[in-house]
């Protein structure tokens, strides 16, 4: 294939993921830039605290770093089951301590904690920004995105490591990971200040933060012809994209045989144990209230949640070139081959025998096609939130997704077809 011959997909999806990865430096963005994209397309956003109703329609509900959307099909009866795209909004990086303020030396530092599985080098001497959530003096928040340079992670220079080209890149998490943002003595208050500032809110109206640096770098097409996709947190915003779109897409058909849903969680990379995460109350809730918001009973709810399945999309590892010994010798997923299923039998990945017929009707009737992914022997496999969604609310759940390299990094790299199969093949599965 030449430079100049096209993709033979359509790259219009792709060119809207990126711009949704720019959106969504932190889980905060993630989930308000998935509500505009809902919003447009006639949801609207309920509350938890109000009384529901179950007329048709699309609605969402926001906590925190997590969305669960959902879509209400004509005729639909209190016992329908559901058809449920997971994915989760966070991903590994560094996150801004309680007092941020500090520095040594004359350098100006904000205090950082690691969060998730994160490769500490890839964060090294790349400009970056700062976004999240800011609690205001009232409770109410307000989200915040320097996107442009401001903080820096340095390496030391080769003279005064000589052996980091022989022995490898040795950093403890502590003293070397803390970046740069200015000259001078570290000030207490100092970072907020300027948060505060950045945002036209008055000093000390600000009195709680969860905040994070992001690569300001924008995602970007690599290769000769185009074929790669470059960009930050594509684990897993990748999958929160696709299955915005997926719901989206269905939400416009005439008859709908389930109830898709859009379920989007924080903390995956920490173990999903919190109130926006998998391993949280949220999705349990909303399935039940929107079970007993169209009339049903806790009879309806089990006929419900006994007939629902669970797409657990989740990024997963291309065949790296350089490290083949590291894959399983029969399972070598590529870039651009369409999503992949992910199994594994000691339940690291949910995905059985049924999980996948599933799976591929879905892409059949699509007409996309897929992959196989399991893991070397040798090697520990890593999990996602569907084992999770499967052992707490008893749903049969599959887990699929997008193959990547450099998982984990600050930048990854997928096929850039890879998340137009996957949201077609989404989209299939929601609509039954």
């Amino acid at each position: 294939m030449s430079s100049s011959t096209p993709s033979r997909f359509d790259r219009g999806h792709t060119d809207d993921l990126m711009s949704f990865l720019m959106a969504a430096p932190s889980p905060y963005h993630a989930v308000a830039a998935a509500a505009q994209r809902l919003e447009k397309a006639g949801f609207r956003q309920v509350l938890e605290t109000d009384a529901w109703d179950g007329t048709t329609g699309g609605r969402y509900v926001l906590r925190g770093g997590a969305i669960i959307a959902w879509y209400v099909p004509q005729g639909a009866s209190a016992h329908t089951p559901f058809r449920i795209a997971g994915a989760h909004t966070d991903s590994p990086n560094l996150r801004v301590k309680p007092l941020p303020d500090t520095g040594s030396y004359g350098w100006r530092q904000i205090a950082v904690e690691v969060y998730g599985g994160t490769l500490l080098n890839t964060w090294l001497d790349r400009d970056l920004g700062l976004a999240g959530r800011l609690t205001l003096r009232d409770g109410s928040h307000r989200l915040v995105n320097i996107d442009r340079p401001l903080l820096r992670v340095p390496q030391l220079a080769v003279h005064l490591d000589r052996s980091v080209n022989t022995d490898g890149l040795k950093l403890d998490r502590q003293r070397h990971m803390q970046p740069i943002w200015g000259l001078g003595d570290a000030e207490e208050g100092d970072l907020i200040r300027f948060l505060e500032q950045e945002c036209g809110l008055d000093e000390g109206e600000v009195t709680g933060w969860d905040l994070m640096p992001h690569s300001i770098e924008p995602p970007a097409y690599l290769g000769r012809d185009r074929e790669l996709l470059a960009g930050p947190r594509m684990d897993n915003l990748v999958s929160v994209h696709a299955a915005t779109a997926a719901l989206t897409a269905v939400a416009a058909s005439a008859e709908l045989p389930y109830i898709p849903v859009l379920a989007a969680f924080d903390h995956e990379e920490n173990g999903s144990q919190s109130d926006t995460g998998a391993d949280g109350p949220l999705l349990g809730s909303v399935l039940e209230r929107s079970v007993f918001a169209r009339g049903g009973s806790l009879e309806d709810r089990a006929r419900a949640l006994a007939g629902t399945i669970c797409l657990s999309s989740d990024t997963g590892h291309a065949v790296h070139p350089n490290y083949g010994e590291r894959h399983d010798p029969t399972h070598h997923p590529r870039a651009n081959g369409g999503p992949i299923l992910k199994v594994n039998v000691n339940q690291r990945y949910a995905t059985d025998g049924s999980g996948r017929a599933v799976f591929a009707a879905a892409c059949e009737r699509a007409g996309v096609p897929w992959q196989t992914f399991v893991s070397n022997n040798a090697m520990p496999c890593g999990t996602t939130i569907g084992p999770i969604t499967a052992a707490r609310h008893g749903i049969r759940t599959v887990d699929i997704g997008v193959a990547i390299l450099s998982m984990h990094s600050a930048r990854e790299l997928c096929g850039a077809d890879d998340p137009y199969l996957l949201a077609n093949a989404l989209t299939a599965f929601l609509a039954g």
